[in-house]
């Protein structure tokens, strides 16, 4: 299953109003083929976060702009809770810090510093661990 995919499932199978705002991906996952095995859709959770509040998100499209920057933290928060189950600290850090840089990056107007640092923080993620689990 395509990362997309498969957060599409994990959101709509968590209920609640996310549930309801949720489509079939229509773009590719933009990030997961840069990071490591069986980071693709932690990645790509944490990256719809981001688009809910600052762009136009692929999987979680609630109508409501309130709810939309809930459903942002709350992807933001699902991905991150995922890398600090595999126990992999070292990229919660990394990825956190990505959030950070690209919300100071907006704030500045400076859309593509934060797309940078997107693409720079997948490939930091999931490539150092022996025994990385896979997407399958």
């Amino acid at each position: 299953m395509e990362p997309l995919e498969a957060l599409a499932a994990t959101v709509r199978a968590g209920g609640g109003l996310l549930a309801d705002t949720v489509t079939d991906p229509t773009q590719a996952a933009e990030l997961a083929e840069l990071a490591g095995p069986g980071y693709g859709e932690l990645v790509e959770a944490i990256h719809e976060g981001y688009l809910l509040h600052y762009a136009e998100p692929r999987v979680v499209r609630p109508d409501d702009p309130d709810l939309a920057l809930l459903a942002g933290d709350r992807l933001y928060a699902l991905g991150l809770d995922r890398l600090a189950q595999l126990e992999d600290l070292e990229a919660v850090e990394v990825l956190a810090e990505v959030i950070s840089r690209a919300a100071q990056a907006h704030a500045e107007g400076e859309p593509e510093v934060a797309q940078a640092a997107w693409q720079a923080g997948a490939r930091a993620v999931g490539h150092r661990r022996a025994g990385a689990p896979s997407d399958a």
